[in-house]
């Protein structure tokens, strides 16, 4: 992975991450809906271990190649978004929204905000 850009390896690691992320956090209400509470919570601590595995270097990456603080969080929400609704479509059989649409114009917006020079 060195030899990709910081920018790219960044962005792989962290939607990587929100791939786990979506399923330690969702994946238990269709996986687990039947075990009790704190089945699903041991479950979805072991999921989320992977994603703060990915999670984790993508930052220290980032960070250390110049992305700001604020440049790697809108980053975050704009790849947990672009994660979310195709997972919840199609893992969690949820229609699509026009409201996603709507949600994802605004992380553009603050895309714009936070990179611009």
């Amino acid at each position: 992975m060195n030899s990709m850009p910081i920018g790219l390896q960044t962005l792989l690691l962290l939607t990587a991450s929100n791939v786990f992320m979506t399923f330690a956090w969702y994946g238990q209400l269709k996986n687990l809906a039947d075990k009790p509470w704190y089945a699903a919570a041991m479950v979805s601590w072991g999921i989320a271990l992977f994603e703060y595995l990915l999670q984790v270097p993508a930052n220290r990456i980032g960070y250390a190649g110049g992305f700001s603080l604020a440049q790697l969080k809108i980053t975050q929400e704009v790849l947990t978004l672009a994660v979310f609704v195709p997972s919840s479509m199609f893992f969690m059989n949820q229609p699509f929204k026009a409201d996603y649409l709507w949600a994802g114009l605004c992380l553009v917006g603050a895309v714009y905000f936070i990179f611009r020079a």
